[in-house]
């Protein structure tokens, strides 16, 4: 028999300190999403800082394949709703573009500025302005925080307009932290500002999912185990309710690994977010 309990929350959802080298991170990523802008730009495949609200970090790029789109992906960023923005993750467009999809990558109002409930309404903004220059399927996805931003769209609660909601084909949410009660015994909820209140309505696994959504949660298999955690922890919920879901564990990969695969046209997790 075996009995586990978490005693130190901090640590628990602590990936840089937890991973190899793991100072490497966000660092690693800036590179090559600027290199990545930049071709696309040069390409004229590229419409950046798009506005879709009154904020200062209310902007998305567009990043368009050759041809009419075959339908567009929005990838939301991470950072526990408390740092980055969407200019680290452009090369993570390139393997969804190169299938014939456009890929809208928005920022948004970090906390302490904002709350989690503040973000979820911009990210329902960005979604809508992105589809309603793009045509076709809308598929969701988003890395760790971004990972819950996307499965909150596909909620029964969903923001999104009606017009929109109706697109929907797919949400992959990677690494996702799908319910916020644990980040509230975090140091980090001096930031965050998170109530029990607030977590009962914005966390997904609390939530029930719009009728015949699709949602695959994929998860590094070397995480942190409350992330091993959270990931089956949707997917096993949101079955119970009658969502088509599957929950994958990437061999090999952590935390900051686990997106790579997003810049890869034939790689298995852009197969899976393409299979609407």
């Amino acid at each position: 028999m075996f009995y586990h309990q978490v005693s130190d929350w901090d640590d628990a959802y602590a990936n840089g300190a937890n991973i190899p080298r793991g100072d490497r991170w966000p660092g690693i990523w800036v590179e090559p999403a600027q290199a990545y802008r930049d071709a696309l730009v040069a390409a004229g495949r590229a419409e950046l800082d798009l506005p879709y609200g009154d904020g200062a970090r209310n902007q998305f790029d567009l990043f368009l394949p050759e041809g009419k789109p075959a339908g567009l992906v929005v990838f939301i960023h991470g950072g526990f709703w408390l740092r980055l923005d969407k200019s680290y993750w452009s090369h993570l467009a390139a393997g969804a573009v190169d299938n014939g999809y456009a890929v809208a990558m928005p920022s948004y109002t970090l906390c302490p500025e904002n709350s989690i409930s503040g973000i979820v309404r911009e990210i329902c903004d960005a979604v809508s302005a992105a589809a309603g220059r793009v045509a076709g399927p809308l598929i969701l996805t988003g890395h760790s925080a971004g990972g819950h931003l996307a499965s909150r769209m596909a909620c029964e609660t969903s923001p999104l307009p009606a017009d929109v909601r109706s697109r929907l084909r797919h949400v992959l949410s990677i690494s996702g932290v799908h319910d916020l009660r644990p980040m509230m015994k975090t140091a980090m909820n001096e930031s965050l500002k998170i109530s029990p209140e607030e977590a009962q309505v914005e966390s997904p696994a609390l939530l029930a999912p719009l009728p015949g959504v699709r949602l695959t949660c994929w998860v590094g298999a070397s995480e942190r185990s409350e992330f091993l955690r959270q990931n089956a922890l949707l997917a096993n919920v949101w079955v119970g309710l009658g969502a088509n879901t599957t929950a994958v564990e990437e061999p090999d990969r952590h935390h900051f690994d686990v997106i790579d695969g997003l810049a890869d046209s034939d790689h298995q997790m852009v197969r899976c977010l393409l299979t609407a």
